[in-house]
């Protein structure tokens, strides 16, 4: 709506994921995200989401003001999984989470009627933003009043490596590939084929309402071979992104493949982050990397794939993503070996 053109589009929906993937690095070398640094993102978040609103005509500027918000959103998420997971385990873990998918739906559903200027978006971004701050601040100020039980960066035992365990994080790298073309072309991919954008928008939905109930009852699952449960969900996968590319104008298949989103998204995206609780001692950094690597730099590679796949061979749109699903589906197989 304000002019900008896809390529200036491109380049600031690519930052945000590009920020996320290099933020664990700084991290590495005495760098902790503790207490100070939590109330800091905090910050950069709120700042960044108020200057959407004086960036917006400005290309360099908007750009910049994304980065800023990146980088805040960067630190604050990987902080918070990990007081979740502390305070209340991994069984209850997809409680908290399904807030975030509630969250999503009241967007797609119910905020998208209002969205009649680009401003209308923006003030919504920043109350949001600014709510988020508040309740931030409020679980910082809380936690400072309980032992970290973050290890010292000094310690040799707490030292953060992804050489120990690489087929994992490979296996997390192709997931988010595999969500290229579904996060960024699913809509277009499903009008091309003659799907409604009514309908498109229920399937998009119908996904996120699978999601919450895998959330809710999730918890028996996670007290199972976790190892094994990310294995399922990547093949799970496959098939997902197989029905949608044999099938894609078939519209019950279409429902049918989205309710699998409640083990491709939400029971992997558990695992995950319970294996890495267990697995590392640098808990915080843990996240962070996974956050980085999985949804920064596999949602970056992600969607420049699904945008050079839809423009030369948009038929393999979907295969292409199930191949990835497939790669990620055997790296875990190999790690748990």
């Amino acid at each position: 709506m304000v002019g900008y053109d896809p390529l200036h589009i491109g380049i600031i929906f690519a930052s945000a994921p590009l920020v996320r993937f290099a933020m664990p690095f700084l991290f590495l070398n005495g760098f902790r995200l503790d207490q100070r640094i939590f109330f800091l993102s905090l910050i950069l978040m709120g700042i960044g989401a108020i200057g959407f609103y004086p960036a917006l005509g400005y290309f360099w500027f908007l750009l910049l003001v994304n980065i800023f918000f990146g980088i805040g959103i960067s630190l604050v998420l990987p902080y918070i999984e990990v007081i979740s997971l502390e305070q209340i385990g991994k069984e209850r873990y997809g409680r908290i989470r399904m807030f975030g998918s509630l969250g999503f739906i009241a967007v797609s559903l119910i905020l998208v009627h209002y969205l009649s200027s680009p401003q209308s978006g923006i003030i919504f971004l920043i109350a949001m933003a600014l709510i988020t701050l508040v309740f931030g601040a409020f679980i910082g100020i809380k936690q400072n009043k309980i032992p970290d039980n973050e290890c010292d960066a000094n310690d040799e035992t707490c030292r953060f490596s992804i050489a120990n365990h690489i087929p994992l994080w490979i296996g997390f790298f192709l997931m988010q590939v595999s969500f290229g073309p579904f996060y960024n072309f699913f809509t277009i991919y499903a009008t091309d084929q003659g799907v409604s954008l009514n309908t498109t928008v229920w399937l998009w939905s119908f996904g996120v309402i699978a999601e919450i109930i895998m959330f809710y009852f999730q918890g028996p699952l996670l007290r199972g071979n976790l190892p094994k449960i990310l294995q399922i969900t990547a093949f799970i996968t496959v098939f997902r992104w197989l029905l949608i590319a044999i099938f894609p104008n078939n519209t019950p298949l279409l429902f049918a493949a989205q309710s699998l989103h409640a083990f491709s998204f939400a029971l992997f995206h558990s695992t995950s982050i319970a294996i890495l609780f267990h697995l590392y001692r640098a808990r915080r950094l843990s996240q962070q990397f996974f956050f980085g690597i999985s949804y920064g730099l596999g949602g970056f590679i992600g969607a420049i794939g699904a945008g050079a796949l839809y423009q030369y061979a948009p038929v393999f749109l979907f295969v292409g993503g199930a191949i990835a699903a497939l790669g990620a589906g055997i790296a875990f197989r190999i790690n748990a070996r």
